[in-house]
């Protein structure tokens, strides 16, 4: 019989993260086949897992909205409590996932020893600021607590016929056709600390197009619309569209279709990553927990370009050098990057 009958993995910070969490689910469900596996989450980051062949139950976590107040998350907390979760893997520390959890009843609460750390069960030091490896690596150190030691770090995206379908009719409606070959450019992110200067985007995509025959797709959310619309309206309109309406699994299907993706460090490249599209990853700051080392592509056909200052401390959004890290990273350096990876794929 085995030891755990339901299994509660618990993350509810960013997109990539979640990406990045989906090893540790086939991990849990190979060592457990039986278990009812559930995985709490945001709401934004939920179409991640949809469909995930691993997975029983995704749980909605909504703490900006429906689950904002303290009642409310209490009450969340007895619902969870009703499924009697025999253990709880906690990714990411935050207090009220800790206070969630504990209030829930769940028997055996494993986690890193931060942010009310003392209600878990069971904990590890938190020394992801270190950076010394991949956070899927410092995701499997929590299973090793249940006696899985994983080494596989392929992450997965369960991408749909109707994502699929979506995706083909949008591209056609743009006029880019079901043969036609396209680079996908992320000229956005979440912090500024990662946004390398829309010019220099304009004249990688300027010299793409003239060097290779293919088209590019600008992608972002609505909130950095006018990014794409700044670089767009200085490319020839034949070759490039803008695609920012998408939920996270047609992106995913987007990806799966595109020859690569050129991309700020942000959630995107992994998702990309996940359906095995390459990424040449624009990536600033020189902080070990924020470096690539922690957060870089997963995959071996990527190209991360890095070229920190080794600033102490790496301030981040709060540069007080004008993202100098950024600036190093040249666009002959990105160009480059992108060719080599469309003629390994064209080859």
């Amino acid at each position: 019989m085995e030891k755990y009958k339901k299994i509660l993995i618990v993350r509810t910070d960013r997109i990539g993260d979640v990406v990045l969490s989906t090893p540790v689910i086939e991990s849990i469900r190979a060592a457990y086949p039986q278990a009812w596996l559930a995985f709490m989450i945001r709401p934004y980051a939920a179409d991640i897992l949809a469909d995930n062949p691993c997975l029983n139950e995704v749980i909605i976590y909504d703490k900006h909205h429906k689950h904002k107040s303290w009642y409310a998350s209490f009450k969340f907390a007895q619902e969870l409590k009703c499924m009697h979760f025999d253990v709880a893997i906690i990714l990411h520390p935050s207090n009220r996932v800790h206070i969630i959890t504990y209030l829930a009843g769940i028997p055996q609460r494993i986690g890193y020893d931060k942010n009310f750390g003392f209600l878990l069960t069971e904990k590890i030091k938190d020394e992801k600021f270190r950076g010394l490896k991949h956070e899927v690596e410092y995701n499997f150190d929590l299973l090793k607590i249940l006696g899985i030691n994983s080494e596989s770090k392929k992450t997965h995206i369960e991408v749909s016929k109707r994502d699929t379908d979506v995706v083909k009719n949008l591209l056609l409606n743009k006029g880019i056709e079901e043969n036609d070959k396209f680079i996908v450019m992320h000229p956005a992110a979440s912090c500024s600390s990662k946004i390398w200067l829309k010019e220099n985007f304009i004249k990688v995509a300027k010299q793409l197009l003239k060097d290779i025959k293919t088209k590019i797709v600008l992608i972002c959310s609505d909130e950095h619309l006018n990014i794409c619309q700044e670089i767009y309206k200085e490319l020839p309109s034949q070759a490039v569209i803008i695609i920012n309406d998408l939920e996270l699994k047609q992106l995913a299907a987007l990806f799966k279709k595109a020859e690569l993706l050129i991309s700020n460090d942000s959630g995107p490249v992994h998702i990309a990553v996940a359906v095995g599209c390459p990424v040449v990853d624009i990536f600033g700051r020189s902080q070990p927990g924020l470096s690539p080392k922690r957060w870089g592509p997963l995959d071996e056909k990527s190209i991360v370009l890095h070229k920190p200052e080794n600033c102490h401390p790496c301030l981040a959004h709060n540069c007080k050098r004008n993202y100098k890290c950024l600036k190093n990273i040249e666009v002959k350096d990105v160009v480059n990057a992108a060719e080599k990876l469309f003629k390994n794929i064209s080859n």
